[in-house]
């Protein structure tokens, strides 16, 4: 049964009001609310699973992506991921995460390929996160990604504290710029490492295995 301690996290995503320049897709009160719903679901089953398995780590990458958490709701997790195309202790269909989009294809995502393939043998699982955890999308192309601002970072902050009093991480790790610069502001002990995106996975795995063996 899952836990329903995150109904109140997850509830306050699902009444964040984002600009019109970024998609809340846990949205009760506009856009695609059947698939907003599954995302929802998807989201609470993850936080269930790693409730469950007890991660020591975080993971915050910058911001959701058009094809990977603004797809399946999970952060770093396109439709591919999510539904079984990596082997992973929390994810797969028959876990009960579904698609929510139409049509048999499913999303592929490559930074989401990238974290999962470097993260899946650490023991614990980490949980991923994002400090924007919406999709920031370029004005006039929802099916683009963009850095979030620092308006849309301060947003995010808010679940960022949350999530750090719903699990009792030992490590914390910034993936890029963006995820560093609000850890600090908040004034959280954090790694950092490389984004995978445009030419960084090598600096992101050296990153990731460097954290290993400081921790």
């Amino acid at each position: 049964m899952v836990s329903r301690r995150f109904d109140r996290f997850i509830d306050a995503l699902a009444t964040t009001v984002v600009s019109e320049r970024a998609c809340n897709q846990y949205s009760r009160i506009e856009g695609d609310l059947r698939g907003n719903a599954i995302r929802r679901r998807n989201l609470r089953l993850y936080l269930g699973e790693l409730d469950r398995i007890g991660p020591r780590m975080l993971l915050i990458g910058e911001a959701v992506s058009y094809r990977g958490g603004r797809l399946s709701g999970i952060a770093f997790v396109s439709e591919a991921v999510m539904l079984g195309g990596i082997d992973s202790h929390a994810l797969g269909a028959d876990r009960g995460y579904r698609k929510a989009t139409s049509g048999p294809k499913l999303s592929t995502e490559a930074s989401a390929t990238m974290v999962w393939g470097t993260i899946r043998d650490i023991e614990p699982l980490p949980m991923l996160w994002n400090a924007f955890p919406f999709h920031p999308f370029r004005p006039g192309n929802p099916y683009s990604n963009r850095a979030p601002a620092p308006a849309e970072l301060e947003i995010g902050a808010h679940f960022i504290e949350w999530l750090l009093r719903l699990f009792p991480f030992d490590t914390i790790v910034a993936i890029g710029n963006h995820a560093s610069a609000s850890l600090t502001r908040l004034g959280v002990e954090h790694e950092k490492v490389r984004h995978p995106s445009q030419g960084g996975k090598q600096k992101f795995v050296a990153g990731m295995a460097n954290v290993g063996r400081t921790t």
